[in-house]
């Protein structure tokens, strides 16, 4: 695997946080409107824990990427070591996919709280969402 250089990192964990604040924001958002529903349906359940899942992966990814974007900005007060760099890329960008995955399931799960014809287009755009963030990632 190539060694990314520490500027390179400094920007790219700039954006995975960014996306991720936002993402949590949007799963937060779901997990509370949840929360307020006095219905309790399985779907709806199952709605609440992939929201929980999301936000709870997005807050991880934002503090793995706060800690590299601290590491690899000038004025850092001790010594970069890349190694050191090694297990908050590795949570972020697990957590970080975790909660890509996730946010796809709402997508697709949300149709069905509605009727079945919606489930079916919600699911089909939850699937090709999926694949266009697979291609993206590759």
């Amino acid at each position: 695997m190539m060694e990314l250089s520490p500027e390179y990192m400094n920007k790219l964990a700039n954006q995975i946080l960014f996306i991720s604040a936002l993402l949590g924001g949007f799963s937060l958002t779901v997990l509370v409107l949840l929360l307020e529903n006095k219905t309790s349906t399985r779907l709806l359940t199952t709605i609440f824990r992939v929201a929980t899942v999301a936000t709870g992966a997005f807050l991880v990814t934002i503090f793995a990427m706060t800690k590299i974007l601290m590491m690899t900005t000038p004025g850092y007060p001790l010594k970069l070591i890349v190694g050191d760099l090694t297990q908050p890329k590795m949570v972020g960008v697990i957590t970080f996919l975790v909660g890509i995955i996730a946010v796809v399931a709402i997508i697709a799960l949300a149709g069905w709280t509605k009727s079945k014809n919606s489930g079916i287009f919600a699911t089909i755009v939850g699937i090709i969402t999926l694949i266009f963030v697979c291609i993206m990632l590759t």
